[in-house]
């Protein structure tokens, strides 16, 4: 039958089921509100829709053509030190486990298998047997704009605010009663709820990483790489709220495009809604609670289905028409560009003076404490990325060299690989964003959640966790070609720790400048626009003559008027930023260290065949064995390794799938972090040669890189790991980043990072990863 997890379902558009137009909760009042099928379209949602797609027809022009001009030009970001995976970790499961689930149809609570493939929609089985035979899952959930509560009290907070007048007396049974004190609730302002519950605190802390790592992933759900499709959506967003006078980040940007347009509908839609149908609901103040969100998430469903008809209908239209335009842009580049610059001039000296005014007394004043708010936490997050990728490397080449060896390679490797998606060892990295707080400045500046925020740069964490995990993959692959025995091996591990180390620090770097700049843009730019509106927006009309015909679908006056806004205050955020990179304490390069192809060779180790660590040093391992009995192994037992587990929730009462093995006993510890900090001086200076000269106030002895090549250590290699229990590696730090004005940190001689090996979870509870 195969394995299951080669077909997990994807997560659908929509989190909920499909809807017919007249099924709606028992006692809920009928809507005047027709089927995706009918020809007939909702007045009020038709009108939401069309109004939009206006919007974005417009913007699509605009977009197309600033994508073939970036090509064509050729201007991008520096180029990045570490290799990107292009093959993505795809049919793998990273969580799985038991969850207490409410079923709203019968009020009882049930025992559900669930598990979180790699696309990270949450998929709920009858059991672990309906899993293992197939049977299709109950529900897949796609958690796009859901917030994860751990508390009732927080559930029914948000109830009561979303439904005014309804709110239950003192002491009266509650909308909801969960059987334990943990639970797990996913709550949507417009689709329905999802009530889970758990055993233990440690059980709800462990879940609830979990979904809120599904969260963050689905919520972005507008692929990076689209080039027009992307941008001319979220422009016509921002374009279509603005026309309601609605500047300031918007929370339920979150999701694919049609989630966001149904999110856009509901938002204008809901008061509407509430108006009409609250004085209708009838029974106890938690009855009709109930009645609202399950008629909240009727309409929602409905909604989606016409917005997607609606969409996919204009984005076909203009796929269609795209090569025509494309043609036009590619004759009249230059024309086009001409034009563009023509109308930006003549704006710029209609607007300039006022915005310049508006920037200097009320947004330049505020950028320092703005940047500052996001940098703590960011770089806290950041800096945390590299300590826990250097201690699973050092947890590895310890095992190297104290268990399996050489033969254990693969396996350890496999689970390495998926690091930057484990969510419970990724999870001290994306909680260090947790306490971003902008303070009196968010309401000053409209900002309406700092999630945006959290999650971009929660985002940015595992890329680059992912990007250092595949770089040292990818050197350590290349230098298993040479046959290493165990003891070059260990040496050869710490030696590439050292270097991929060194290109994350400038590669983090410089993902955190641009993320301190296009947080900076959002929050100040649609304060400005808000702000200079009364006096500047009246008098765009009267440029539209300036632009030619032929040119009209790819020039727009509102966009070249916000081009020149952003203009204006964006030296004053380059500034504070390139500032900012000379404090010590945030671990920045400075603009003018430039790494431009330091290391050419490196990436051309990227262009091969993904490394397949199960297959190839699964069984016998890179350094012998017998490869006969790599080839007997069963293909079921490959499959599964190369789907395998990532972390499992290891429930007391049910075993999972995958489970790992009992940690074994490590001996005694030492008396003290000095004494094993004494053993490990004595050992290193025992292998380490005398150094060539006195160094000068403490710097590095450094020699001149060859040309082309990214300087490395100058340091003899490192002596391999000594055979030394994990507990007593406890205490140690790992290096931190270097401040200097270069790309590459250089080690002294006859010192290395030190050693420090935790096995086990919060809750004492090895996870198998």
């Amino acid at each position: 039958m195969g394995d299951p997890a080669s077909r997990l379902p994807r997560p659908p558009g929509p989190p909920f089921r499909h809807l017919k137009p007249g099924d709606l909760p028992p006692g809920a009042v009928p809507l005047k509100l027709s089927s995706p099928e009918d020809p007939r379209s909702p007045e009020k949602t038709g009108k939401i829709l069309t109004e939009f797609l206006r919007f974005y027809e417009d913007q699509y022009g605009v977009a197309l053509f600033n994508s073939m001009r970036h090509e064509i030009e050729g201007t991008g970001l520096p180029q990045a030190q570490l290799l990107w995976r292009k093959v993505p970790l795809e049919e793998r499961i990273i969580f799985s486990g038991n969850l207490f689930q409410y079923q709203e149809d019968n009020k009882k609570w049930r025992n559900r298998f669930s598990l979180v493939p790699h696309n990270y929609g949450l998929v709920l089985y009858e059991n672990k047997v309906a899993y293992e035979r197939q049977i299709p899952p109950r529900a897949v959930i796609n958690s796009a704009g859901y917030k994860i509560l751990t508390s009732l009290d927080q559930y029914l907070e948000l109830v009561g605010n979303s439904l005014p007048g309804t709110t239950p007396k003192s002491g009266s049974a509650p909308i909801l009663k969960c059987p334990t004190q943990f639970p797990l609730i996913l709550w949507h302002p417009s689709a329905r709820h999802y009530y889970f519950c758990m055993m233990t605190e440690a059980e709800q802390d462990k879940w609830q990483a979990v979904l809120q790592d599904c969260v963050r992933h689905c919520n972005n759900g507008i692929p990076e790489d689209s080039k027009v499709e992307g941008p001319a959506f979220t422009d016509a967003i921002r374009m279509y709220r603005q026309s309601k006078e609605l500047y300031g980040t918007w929370e339920m940007l979150c999701g694919n495009e049609v989630q966001i347009l149904s999110n856009l509908v509901m938002e204008e839609l809901g008061p509407e809604l509430k108006a009409e149908l609250i004085p209708r609901l009838k029974g106890k103040p938690q009855e009709r609670q109930r009645q609202w969100i399950q008629i909240s998430d009727a309409v929602y469903r409905m909604v989606y289905e016409q917005a997607k008809a609606r969409f996919e209908a204009v984005l076909s239209k203009l796929q269609l028409a795209r090569p025509a335009m494309e043609a036009v842009i590619r004759t009249d580049m230059d024309q086009i560009i001409t034009s563009k610059e023509h109308l930006a001039s003549k704006i710029r000296a209609s607007i300039l003076p006022k915005a310049e005014v508006c920037v200097r007394n009320h947004v330049q004043p505020y950028i320092p404490s703005i940047l500052e708010a996001l940098m703590v936490p960011t770089s806290q997050g950041f800096t945390e990325v590299r300590d826990v990728f250097f201690k699973e490397v050092t947890d590895m080449n310890l095992n190297v060299i104290n268990e399996g060896g050489i033969d254990k390679l693969g396996e350890y490797m496999e689970k390495l690989s998926q690091l930057a998606y484990h969510p419970l060892k990724m999870h001290s990295c994306y909680e260090k964003m947790e306490p971003l707080r902008l303070d009196g400045l968010q309401q000053r500046f409209d900002v309406s959640s700092m999630s945006v925020f959290k999650q971009r740069a929660q985002i940015h964490m595992r890329e680059q966790m992912d990007n250092a995990v595949y770089t040292f993959e990818t050197l350590l692959h290349q230098e298993l070609g040479k046959g290493p025995t165990k003891e070059e091996l260990c040496k050869s591990i710490q030696r590439i720790l050292e270097r991929v180390l060194k290109k994350y620090d400038y590669d983090s770097s410089t993902v955190r400048k641009r993320f301190f700049r296009e947080a900076l843009l959002q929050i100040t730019i649609p304060f400005l626009l808000k702000k200079l509106a009364p006096t500047c927006k009246s008098e765009l009309s009267r440029f539209q003559e300036l632009i030619f015909e032929d040119f009209a679908r790819f020039i727009l006056v509102e966009n070249t008027y916000e081009e020149v806004v952003l203009q204006t205050v964006m030296k004053d955020i380059l500034q504070a930023v390139k500032e900012a990179a000379v404090q010590r304490k945030h671990n920045l390069y400075r603009d003018s260290v430039v790494m431009h192809n330091s290391d050419p060779n490196l990436h051309l180790l990227a262009e091969g065949v993904p490394i397949d660590w199960g297959e190839e040093y699964g069984d016998s391992g890179a350094g012998g064995g017998d490869p006969g009995a790599q080839e007997a192994a069963p293909l079921s037992e490959k499959r599964r390794r190369a789907k395998q587990v990532v972390s499992v929730v290891q429930d007391e009462d049910a075993g999972l799938p995958f489970e790992a093995a009992p940690e074994p006993p490590s001996p005694s510890s030492p008396d003290s972090v000095t004494e094993l900090r004494g053993l490990l001086t004595r050992d290193l200076q025992a292998e380490s040669p005398p150094l060539a000269g006195p160094l000068l106030n403490g710097a590095p002895v450094q020699e001149s890189p060859q040309p082309g090549l990214a300087p490395e250590a100058t340091s003899p290699p490192a002596s391999p790991l000594r055979q030394l229990p994990s507990e007593k590696l406890v205490g140690l730090e790992p290096p931190k980043p270097s401040d200097q004005e270069t790309g590459e940190q250089v080690s002294s001689p006859g010192s290395r990072p030190p050693i420090h090996t935790t096995t086990e979870d919060s809750a004492g509870v090895q996870t198998e990863f």
